[in-house]
């Protein structure tokens, strides 16, 4: 990673003041953060500006909706009439933003309306929480402020926690690097008929994006010079998001279907774990980075206010239900890990990895999830996070290595997440995984060792949207893989997303995938399919 000197002295500055104890309070998380921006209302940015005095259309990048609940859904949009510059174009003043949802997209008969401030110190970004909505039905929403009128989103809500809903189509994306290709694959999302949106992680990434936006090749704009170097303070952050959502086959995947999002390593810095940064810098440097970032990611996510980061910390796992069909245990695999056994890569498992106090969840959120599996009683327990799961083994034979980043190298955190599910009586256990930029289909086995063991569950990974540029249906290690690993049941390396399926009696999915993404407007086709029963786990072909 190369450090830039004012950023480096910025950080610095800010860090020298706080070490990890005073983050861990909501006074030393504001303090650490008054570097760079205050809170609303603490400080001298109470003014308000007449949003009829904005000439340029500030809509820029779209509209979003997430996280449903039975009777209500998040909206969010964010005020940047000129996104690629700082402050957005935008004065430093809050501006009065107005909201409708709508039960038909034309506006003539709405089901609610308000105000909400856009606050400058969260970069004229709104998250509205409206209430009162009818459970597991479509609306439509939209934002008004001075005369501009923003796109029209399309969003659902959950079902009713009591609901015996019969299906449930979900679809899994991650990994978005904007400098490895485009988005194509989102233009075709958006064209499905889905209830919900997962993002596992890796909605942008930290790393320098040239003015002709690498692999995409520009020939017709010039991306600004704020781009082409790493993130690293809150404005590089801030810079990055409007860069992605002004892409258009985001915008209008965000504006077909909510979205329900969990980060990785890549909205902070590659492999982070916890406070440890890839480069080792000292944990209290690289917390004032990772509260940057973290801010960053909220503002720009349709996310609900308990998600709102406290300076370096934000909880993000949370769960979400729907009807007695399906609840969703969403995880965050970064922000409490213990650091990656053997500094990281590739390793052959030893002591470090198979060590019982490590950790890829902390233990508040391994005891959470488990308690959330023991008063369960949906039909399907669903697990969307970052990590590879099942084992992946990268060679036939005893000297096979193992990730070091993924679970296999928290290996007895798996092992209780596993016992737990177990104990717990869940029968129908679907991991969704990101990260890996490959499809995956695996039977998660009670011991990896033993082929014949249990199958535990099903583990669907999806591969990125656009990071590794166009992929290879088989890529030059599937053939081992698939040798070293018989609970694989299926490998692809193009690039797209997965869609899942939960009925009464069984799970399908549908592996998506465009043929290429380094040009535009590539067609997408289905590679697989497969189904797992309910009460009787293992993969078998669609």
């Amino acid at each position: 990673m190369t450090h830039h000197a004012p950023h480096e002295q910025e950080i610095r500055a800010a860090a020298a003041h706080f070490g990890r104890r005073r983050f861990l309070t909501a006074t030393g998380a504001a303090a650490a953060l008054a570097f760079t921006t205050n809170l609303p209302g603490t400080g001298a940015f109470a003014a308000e500006a007449d949003a009829r005095k904005i000439a340029e259309n500030p809509f820029t990048l779209g509209v979003a909706s997430g996280d449903p609940q039975p009777g209500s859904v998040v909206l969010w949009t964010r005020l940047a009439p000129r996104p690629y510059e700082p402050g957005s174009g935008m004065p430093d003043a809050r501006v009065t933003v107005r909201w409708e949802v709508a039960y038909d997209e034309h506006f003539t008969r709405l089901a609610g309306q308000g105000r909400a401030d856009a606050h400058a110190e969260f970069n004229h970004s709104v998250h509205i929480e409206p209430t009162g909505l009818a459970p597991d039905r479509v609306y439509y929403y939209r934002f008004r402020a001075g005369s501009w009128i923003s796109p029209v989103g399309r969003t659902r809500t959950a079902p009713a926690r009591s609901a015996g809903i019969s299906a449930l189509k979900l679809a899994a994306v991650s990994c978005q690097a904007y400098h490895d290709g485009y988005f194509t694959a989102y233009k075709h999302l958006a064209e499905e008929d889905l209830d919900v949106v997962f993002h596992l992680g890796d909605y942008l990434y930290e790393y320098p994006v040239s003015a002709a936006g690498g692999v995409r090749n520009y020939t017709d704009r010039t991306l600004p010079a704020v781009f082409n170097r790493e993130t690293v303070t809150l404005a590089d952050y801030r810079l990055r998001y409007a860069l992605y959502k002004s892409d258009p086959d985001l915008r209008a995947a965000h504006a077909a279907h909510p979205f329900i999002v969990t980060w990785d390593d890549h909205e902070v810095e590659n492999n982070y774990a916890s406070d440890i940064s890839e480069d080792h810098l000292p944990p209290a440097e690289f917390l004032v980075r990772r509260a940057a970032a973290y801010r960053a990611y909220w503002e720009n996510q349709p996310l609900r206010r308990p998600q709102r980061p406290q300076g370096a910390d934000a909880r993000l796992y949370r769960r979400i239900q729907y009807g007695q069909l399906a609840q969703f245990d969403i995880l965050d695999t970064r922000q409490y890990r213990s650091d990656q056994a053997y500094g990281d890569g590739w390793h052959v498992p030893g002591p470090e990895s198979l060590d019982p106090g490590r950790t890829l969840t902390g233990a508040a959120q391994e005891r959470w999830l488990i308690d959330g599996w023991r008063q369960s009683s949906a039909r399907w327990n669903v697990l969307p996070q970052q990590v590879t799961f099942s084992e992946r083994r990268n060679a036939t034979g005893p000297g096979y290595q193992l990730s070091m980043d993924a679970w296999d190298g928290y290996a007895a955190s798996r092992d209780r997440v596993l016992a737990g599910a177990e104990s717990a009586g869940v029968d129908n256990l679907v991991v969704l995984t990101g990260d890996v930029h490959v499809h995956y289909a695996f039977d998660i086995k009670k011991d990896f060792k033993n082929p014949a063991s249990r199958t535990a569950g099903v583990e669907f990974v999806t591969t990125s949207i656009a990071s590794g540029k166009d992929g290879a249906d088989k890529p030059a290690n599937w053939d081992t893989y698939l040798a070293a690993n018989p609970h694989l049941k299926f490998y692809n390396g193009r690039r797209g997303y997965l869609t899942v399926t939960l009925g009464q009696d069984t799970a399908r999915a549908d592996y998506r995938t465009v043929s290429a993404v380094t040009t535009p407007g590539a067609p997408v086709r289905t590679a697989a399919s497969f189904v797992t029963e309910a009460g009787d786990p293992g993969l078998k072909p669609a």
